[in-house]
């Protein structure tokens, strides 16, 4: 199961939704990092579970540090942090064995592993995993922060309600700082209330909605990344989709930009300060996989909780037969809020990873 990512800094995700616990290996981590633990906590408990639009199912998501740490600071050899799983059921999944539910991987992970997967609350495919993934992403943020490089996200939309979106050009860190000190990480006050309504509406009737969101990053330098197979959108990209719930991902103006002139979709340069910009920003930042100086802006799409409270149809693997399912335990009517944090941490580990890259060439 190919769980590792990086090239400069390697981070592997290990553990079951379900089991003891979840964690990652770090390798590439510079020495001498003093690890702030305030920061990484805070950061942690954005995409914790047991919020007012989340599951029922808590955990404190605690950080546990096995190796890696010497008198508080990273010493070189490869990190790995723990997060103890306390508050679980796999009672809850045993009548899943041999029925697959609809939008989850049980029947592709079940033809792939040959039934020896762990099912219960989807094992290594779960949402849970993403956890780990935010310890990966806070480190790799703290560590990007000292090149003066900060990364920050908001919903850009909940089923059809729609906030503000990053002013491409002008995306700032007091807009970061403004969207951590909310309960809702939205530019519009109004439109996150309508979007908790949309949530409540669909938790009320048993189902579940899905959404956006979008990311950015300030203060990168131009000439981060490669082109072809290590652009910073594919390096991007690929995080993203370790995501169970991400099914797209667009740079700057994305699909939109595929209904636009050549003239209104290119980006203008022009000096200024003696640096080089660009008037607009629908290149999101990247030209040929390559940092150009201006916000990096991407967006992920995140589809519907698939675990909803409807009866489903589905199959009996052993018997082959078409059943009805009804779906049991704790889930979230919408993700996206929770994702938000998750969608920060494949940001700063990509780009740290490219960061370390580019250093080889100065």
């Amino acid at each position: 199961m190919a769980s590792t990512y990086g090239k400069n800094i390697r981070i592997t995700i290990f553990g079951q939704s379900h089991g003891p616990a979840i964690g990652v290996t770090m390798e590439g981590l510079p020495p001498g990092l003093a690890v702030d633990t305030d920061a990484l906590r805070a950061f942690m408990a954005r995409r914790a579970p047991g919020g007012s639009l989340s599951t029922s199912r808590k955990e404190a998501d605690e950080v546990e540090f096995v190796s890696g740490l010497y008198r508080e600071r990273t010493c070189g050899v490869p990190l790995t942090a723990l997060i103890r799983n306390t508050n679980i059921r796999p009672q809850d999944y045993e009548n899943l064995r041999l029925i697959p539910r609809p939008g989850h991987a049980d029947f592709t992970g079940h033809v792939k592993y040959a039934g020896f997967e762990d099912l219960s609350g989807g094992g290594h495919f779960s949402g849970r995993l993403t956890a780990p993934l935010c310890v990966a992403g806070a480190l790799c943020m703290q560590l990007l922060e000292k090149e003066k490089i900060t990364i920050g996200a908001h919903i850009a939309s909940i089923g059809q309600v729609c906030d503000r979106m990053f002013d491409p050009v002008a995306v700032n860190v007091n807009n970061f700082t403004e969207l951590k000190k909310r309960a809702l990480p939205v530019l519009d006050e109004q439109q996150g209330i309508k979007m908790c309504a949309a949530v409540e509406q669909a938790r009320a009737g048993g189902n579940s909605l899905g959404g956006v969101i979008e990311c950015a990053a300030v203060g990168l330098p131009a000439g981060l990344g490669d082109p072809m197979m290590d652009g910073l959108e594919s390096r991007i990209s690929a995080l993203a989709f370790a995501v169970p719930a991400v099914k797209g991902v667009e740079f700057g103006s994305g699909f939109a930009g595929s209904a636009l002139w050549g003239s209104q979709n290119n980006d203008a340069f022009y000096v200024q300060d003696g640096h080089i910009r660009t008037r607009t920003n629908n290149h999101g930042g990247i030209l040929g996989g390559i940092s150009s100086g201006m916000p990096l802006v991407f967006r992920a799409a995140v589809k519907p909780t698939p675990s909803i409270a409807h009866e489903q149809e589905s199959v009996d693997l052993q018997s082959m037969q078409n059943v009805k399912l009804c779906v049991k335990g704790r889930h979230d009517p919408c993700i996206v809020p929770r994702a938000v944090p998750v969608i920060e941490a494949v940001a700063a580990v990509a780009l740290y990873d490219a960061w370390l890259e580019q250093k080889k060439y100065r």
